[in-house]
């Protein structure tokens, strides 16, 4: 299974050291796990300043060390976007070219005029659910033509921070605001992740659900990575294999898997849980793309 989507202490939210996190996900199964911590170029994000990339980059390489033979540990990381702070994500990505295995792309604020606002709960406050999605769903599909991600992370996270008097969220009522962004992604070939983090809080669903993949299958697209989101050890892997069988339903056929941001398909049939103790060994982090 693949983990491309786990927090390390080098996240301001998170401060669970990466061997951690590599034992854990050995017993779940896990045979690949990306460190995928916060890059946040938003100033009044309390993340901003906080990530160290030298000091990751060595965690990442000491951490294959370690469990070489038993786990594929890659080197991510999650970039938060809006259009307002796009230069300074494009330099980031610029001067780390060559560093990361994968980039996720992740939008968690939204621009409002009188500035960024997380989407938190309060956001949602004298706001409709279509006044939340829908500019959201702009800046994704700006993050998306941009052409900078491997992976669009969490894609229709409001939901997961809706507050009671917003959770008759139904996808359909959004169906025409992600069309763009699919077709927006097939052209850049860009994926999407499915982060099984709301699966074990709310909204009890993954991000996003079984009926946006469908969508996304049937407009032409294939490229679909998984995550946990975790933040704490004893998630990493969780959901994954419901969320296989999902994808399977759903007719996706393969994962998008990357070695040095470049792509290769694994079929989900090769993707079935593997025991901890098993012969199966993972690819090395530097092996074939």
């Amino acid at each position: 299974m693949l983990d491309y989507h786990v927090h390390s202490e080098f996240s301001v939210d998170c401060k669970v050291p990466m061997a951690e996190s590599c034992r854990a996900a050995v017993a779940a199964g896990v045979t690949e796990i990306a460190f995928t911590d916060h890059v946040d170029h938003e100033p009044s994000d309390i993340g901003f300043g906080y990530y160290r990339a030298e000091e990751y980059l060595r965690a990442v390489d000491a951490s294959r060390r370690q469990f070489d033979g038993q786990l594929t540990v890659l080197a991510g990381a999650e970039v938060d976007f809006n259009t307002g702070i796009a230069r300074d994500v494009e330099r980031f990505l610029a001067d780390h070219a060559g560093a990361f295995d994968l980039v996720i792309g992740s939008v968690h604020y939204a621009r409002t005029p009188t500035g960024p606002v997380p989407i938190f709960p309060e956001y949602f406050a004298g706001r409709t659910l279509g006044d939340v999605f829908r500019p959201y769903y702009a800046e994704v599909l700006a993050s998306v033509e941009t052409g900078w991600f491997d992976t669009i992370g969490h894609l229709d996270i409001p939901k997961r921070y809706a507050p009671a008097s917003h959770r008759d969220y139904d996808p359909l009522a959004f169906r025409e605001a992600l069309a763009p962004v699919f077709a927006a992604m097939i052209r850049t070939e860009t994926a999407f992740e499915i982060n099984t983090s709301g699966l074990r809080q709310t909204p009890k669903a993954s991000m996003p659900g079984p009926s946006i993949v469908r969508w996304y299958v049937d407009a032409g697209g294939s490229l679909i990575t998984t995550g946990t989101d975790s933040h704490a050890a004893q998630t990493v892997g969780a959901g994954l294999p419901v969320t296989l069988d999902m994808l399977a339903l759903c007719g996706v056929e393969a994962l998008a898997a990357f070695r040095g941001r470049r792509r290769r398909a694994v079929p989900i049939a090769d993707l079935r849980p593997v025991a901890a103790g098993s012969a199966t060994a993972p690819v090395p982090a530097g092996g074939p793309a």
